[in-house]
């Protein structure tokens, strides 16, 4: 399924949400919505999913047997996410994804083999019986996942998909997500893990107080973001942190290792002052130039 954003506009009493937002994401893509809290993200995503409306601009929905005809988005094409969870939490884990299956339209037999099939991909088999609220918020997540995907949707839009999940979650989430993407499924995410964003995503769209800021490819997003550029540098001994963010040009430090720091300069900095003022500080065994990830450009866009 493919879907087409065109100059959608979302107002809120005064405060405008989402402003002149154009995007498309197509079946066997991951694409993912980033910015900071309030640039926009849910209620785009509220739209897509057909939830509420946009004031101006439009929405379409193609399908992969008709591409050139845009197509009525069904209850039964997508599964969505949301921001705000909602699960009865008195009743067991198997009792929620019956009834959601129930408000899909499963047949019975269609939602017990879907529903025994996901449980067991995500361990959570045995824990089947178990009233909500006592599984963790990482199990409660996976269960909110479950229901996400219990339909096998052609479009699938996730707010904030690892939420609650340790680091060995977070990667069977990625696994589960590939496989969507290899399957053809269309996959809308927003997330925070920029370095789990960096690993998956095909399409980057970078939103900040309503707008897209950047848009594509992260190679894409780099040469329409890039002021700065970023190295890393070892000493032969431990140099202060604050030392090196005192240095003129210098926008941002991490330390790698004990020897060994990162930093994010500005375009104008030129390489050969850089290492003058390095050298000042301690030998430097290792000055080398590096691209700039997603955080970093993340932070860089949305502090200008």
């Amino acid at each position: 399924m493919q879907i087409k954003v065109e100059q959608v506009v979302k107002d809120y009493a005064t405060v405008r949400a989402v402003d002149a937002v154009s995007l498309t994401a197509v079946g066997g893509e991951i694409l993912a919505l980033l910015g900071p809290n309030g640039a926009g993200k849910s209620s785009l995503v509220r739209m897509m999913v057909g939830l509420t409306r946009p004031d101006s601009g439009s929405i379409h929905y193609f399908s992969d047997a008709n591409r050139g005809q845009a197509a009525q988005l069904q209850t039964s094409d997508f599964g969505y996410l949301p921001e705000d969870r909602g699960l009865y939490q008195d009743r067991t884990l198997l009792d929620n994804l019956r009834y959601i299956a129930s408000l899909r339209g499963l047949p019975k037999a269609t939602a017990a083999a879907n529903i025994d099939h996901w449980l067991a991909r995500f361990s959570l088999t045995e824990r089947a019986k178990e009233p909500m609220r006592q599984l963790s918020k990482g199990n409660q997540q996976k269960v909110q996942l479950i229901a996400t995907l219990l339909h096998h949707p052609k479009l699938v839009v996730l707010d904030e998909p690892f939420s609650g999940l340790d680091p060995v979650n977070q990667e069977f989430v990625l696994t589960v997500l590939d496989e969507l993407k290899r399957q053809g499924c269309t996959v809308i995410l927003s997330a925070h893990q920029m370095a789990l964003v960096e690993r998956m995503a095909d399409k980057l769209v970078l939103m900040n107080k309503g707008r897209v800021i950047a848009q594509g490819s992260l190679a894409e997003v780099r040469k329409q973001l890039q002021q700065q550029h970023s190295l890393e540098v070892a000493f032969t001994q431990p140099v202060a942190i604050p030392q090196l963010q005192a240095m003129v040009g210098v926008t941002q430090v991490t330390q790698v290792d004990e020897y060994s720091y990162r930093l994010v300069c500005t375009e104008q900095l030129v390489a050969a002052d850089l290492l003058q003022q390095l050298q000042q500080l301690a030998p430097v065994k290792q000055f080398s130039p590096q691209q700039q990830n997603l955080h970093e450009l993340y932070l860089q866009a949305v502090q200008a």
